[in-house]
């Protein structure tokens, strides 16, 4: 039995949910998302409630549960307060700005790193060794900070590169005499 499916997910005022064909859609104040559901749940709007139910007793059908759930849960957030994720630069010289609908990123290579902000997120600077990734999708926000921290990987040994603000990169010791 699931234990993140049985909880219903709450919808908060100025948010509607909408289920059609197979598709939920969420509406509120920062935009619009749809999630297509799957056939092994079924999904009920209750008392400004969201109630997800297995269709059966499937292995697939326990599964799709929680993780229905979950994504609702995701989706009604991020139409009503959105998603944010930051990140840190650590290096000599390294920094970032967004220029136009670019991130130009210096990474320590020979060349600038210019990644194209996507449409539906938000990226900001609020100082050279900062980026702020938001969105209201929470699939593409994470994605977003990933690929702009696969430019450079924090490294083990001075902390160098792109990493997330709350993480926290093991140290190893240098080469000894």
């Amino acid at each position: 039995m699931s234990r993140v499916g049985k909880y219903p997910v709450e919808v908060p005022a100025g948010v509607t949910i909408a289920i059609a064909d197979g598709v939920l859609k969420a509406k509120g104040k920062l935009g619009e998302l749809a999630l297509p559901l799957s056939s092994h749940v079924s999904v009920d709007v209750q008392d400004g409630k969201v109630v997800v139910q297995p269709v059966g007793t499937a292995a697939q059908a326990r599964m799709m549960w929680g993780t229905t759930r979950a994504l609702i849960a995701a989706a009604v957030k991020g139409v009503s307060e959105g998603f944010s994720k930051a990140l840190e630069i650590n290096g000599t010289g390294y920094r970032a700005a967004v220029q136009g609908s670019n991130l130009v990123m210096n990474l320590g290579f020979s060349h600038d790193v210019v990644y194209p902000i996507p449409a539906g997120i938000k990226i900001s600077t609020p100082r050279p060794t900062a980026i702020v990734v938001e969105g209201i999708d929470k699939q593409r926000v994470g994605q977003v900070t990933l690929d702009i921290r696969s430019f450079r990987k924090p490294e083990p040994y001075k902390g160098k590169g792109v990493r997330y603000e709350t993480e926290t990169i093991r140290r190893k010791e240098g080469k000894k005499k």
